[in-house]
């Protein structure tokens, strides 16, 4: 899979820019206030994807992790954190999602 945005979403962001617009800006406007990195920020919006079940956003903030500075080991602590809170099952599921953008997860 590519790591780049995929088709449809760069289409509705393309479709309702005044939308978008103010999405990423809410978006930027928590991060300026905020106290986390960038990189520990990510992190943080990828265990709460993981927790929605949200299969876009898992591959959304997986990419933004990775640009901000986390590592692959990271990522993948951060959906087996999850393991004890949403269950085996889902957390598999996230796993996998998470793969599709780092490609085999594979163990030291």
């Amino acid at each position: 899979m590519s790591n780049s945005v995929p088709a449809f979403f760069q289409e509705i962001s393309d479709r309702f820019p005044e939308i978008f617009r103010a999405y990423c800006a809410l978006g930027e406007t928590i991060s300026e206030n905020g106290k986390m990195d960038d990189k520990t920020r990510e992190l943080v919006k990828l265990g709460i994807a993981i927790g929605s079940g949200s299969e876009g956003a898992v591959h959304s903030h997986t990419r933004k992790a990775l640009a901000a500075g986390a590592s692959d080991e990271e990522i993948v602590e951060t959906a087996l954190l999850a393991i004890t809170t949403i269950g085996w099952p889902r957390a598999m599921a996230t796993l996998s999602w998470i793969d599709d953008i780092l490609g085999d997860i594979k163990s030291e």
